[in-house]
């Protein structure tokens, strides 16, 4: 029996390499980062991380940003505070 198995996937080209740019800085390679996550898997007994299907408010600012629609600009962080005390 082999003491290690393959896995295969596919995955968008830019994501593998934004992901692969956050293993190096973490001092991971991809294979050891994906025994991480399986082992997180196997000591939670399901994903290491909440996944939601988010509301109707959040999916329309979702939208919005995507589009480019409905959104603010503030001219500085202090402008954005002031706004909303």
């Amino acid at each position: 029996m082999s003491k290690t198995e393959s896995i295969r996937a596919r995955v968008e080209p830019d994501l593998k390499a934004q992901a692969e740019a956050v293993f190096g800085a973490l001092g991971l390679t991809p294979t050891e980062a994906i025994t991480l996550f399986y082992r997180q898997v196997t000591l939670h007994h399901g994903l290491p991380f909440p996944v939601r299907i988010p509301n109707e408010a959040t999916q329309a600012a979702l939208r919005d940003a995507m589009e480019g629609e409905n959104l603010t600009e503030w001219s500085s962080l202090d402008a954005l505070k002031a706004a909303h005390r």
